[in-house]
């Protein structure tokens, strides 16, 4: 097992964070990102940076932290650590257990969720370095990616024939997607068509508006974030929020009015953001959430509708591994278990209203 050892990164390094995340073994993810650390620093954690380094390369990790009286601290390494495969994530668990017990942090447990294809064989080699699966936080764990690395026309063929379909009838019809600036007026028109989407094909809740307001602001400030609509009877019927970070790309949200008459616009957006995405050096395209495969058809999953309109393009769905812990205080763990999740999530919902994590 290769042997690895963890730091906080420099400040020269988080100055370049984007940078240095997004050519990361498996390149990164924009919850790793300078963006969402922003985002996640109003909402009760507080960013830290890690560096993990190995014998043939550095992990740059944003880790999600939290304090809590008596147990101490809780760090989320979210969609980390980025690792080459499942066999290095032990050997990075183990530097960032080493570093934390160095310097005293006071971190009580691990949560990780690194982005490693889920299988018998790479759940044996997490449980096997004393990881424990615990429920699951991101919707991207399940979801469906597309390679965007063919020239436009064999990409359009590679599409699932329901989605090819709906693009090239859109643009027969004259369907045009509308790039947009995330003004405060458009803002507000994306949360709207999301909470109709969502009151409609799924049961999931949103967050608060202040919420995707801010997180929208964070990546279109760094010129990673494009917004998109399409225009039905002089309204916007069709929205799209997509991030560009290194070679992957990311739709992160979306919304439609439910009774349209333009066929294909939902797709059509689709397409103009991948073409976007492309030119601006993607070569992957998460469409972010869907069900686990095994699911996939199951209309009681609560993105089942979602499922459908993202496997148009891309036929199948990739499940990551998910949420692990490892108890570094296990004591502590147990407490954290038995009730402190619990009521710290209570109390911090109740007093600001906010999700906890």
């Amino acid at each position: 097992m290769p042997e690895f050892t963890a730091r906080f990164a420099t400040p020269a390094e988080i100055a370049n964070w984007d940078a240095h995340v997004t050519a990361n073994p498996n390149g990164g993810n924009i919850l790793q990102s300078e963006a969402f650390a922003a985002v996640k620093a109003n909402y009760g954690w507080k960013p830290q940076y890690l560096a993990i380094e190995g014998p043939a390369w550095t992990s740059y990790n944003l880790v999600l932290e939290k304090t809590f009286p008596v147990l101490g601290r809780l760090w989320y390494l979210i969609k980390g650590p980025d690792a080459a495969a499942v066999e290095d994530v032990p050997g990075m668990v183990a530097a960032v257990r080493g570093f934390v017990r160095r310097d005293m942090l006071n971190v009580f447990m691990l949560k990780i969720e690194p982005d490693i294809v889920d299988s018998e064989a790479a759940r044996a080699v997490l449980t096997g370095a004393g990881l424990v699966k615990t429920f699951d936080l991101q919707p991207n764990d399940n979801t469906a990616i597309l390679d965007i690395s063919p020239e436009e026309n064999q990409l359009l063929r590679n599409l699932h024939s329901r989605g090819r379909n709906a693009v090239r009838r859109a643009i027969r019809e004259g369907v045009e997607v509308v790039p947009v600036e995330a003004n405060e007026a458009n803002l507000r028109t994306m949360f709207e068509l999301m909470q109709g989407t969502l009151a409609a094909k799924s049961t999931n809740q949103l967050r608060e508006y202040a919420y995707y307001r801010s997180f929208w602001h964070e990546f279109t400030s760094r010129g990673q974030g494009h917004l998109y609509f399409v225009y039905e009877d002089g309204r916007p019927a069709v929205g799209a929020f997509v991030i560009n970070y290194g070679r992957k790309a990311t739709y992160k949200d979306g919304g439609s009015l439910q009774n349209r008459s333009q066929y294909g616009d939902s797709h059509l957006v689709q397409w103009q953001a991948i073409g976007d995405m492309k030119a601006l050096g993607a070569v992957e395209y998460d469409f972010c959430g869907a069900p686990p495969a095994a699911r996939l058809k199951d209309p009681t999953h609560p993105h089942h509708g979602l499922g459908l309109f993202k496997t148009s393009f891309t036929k199948t769905v990739t499940d990551f591994v998910g949420c692990y812990d490892l108890a570094l205080r296990p004591l502590k763990y147990k407490v954290w278990m038995a009730a402190g999740e619990r009521i710290f999530r209570q109390l911090y919902s109740r007093r600001t209203g906010h999700q906890f994590y």
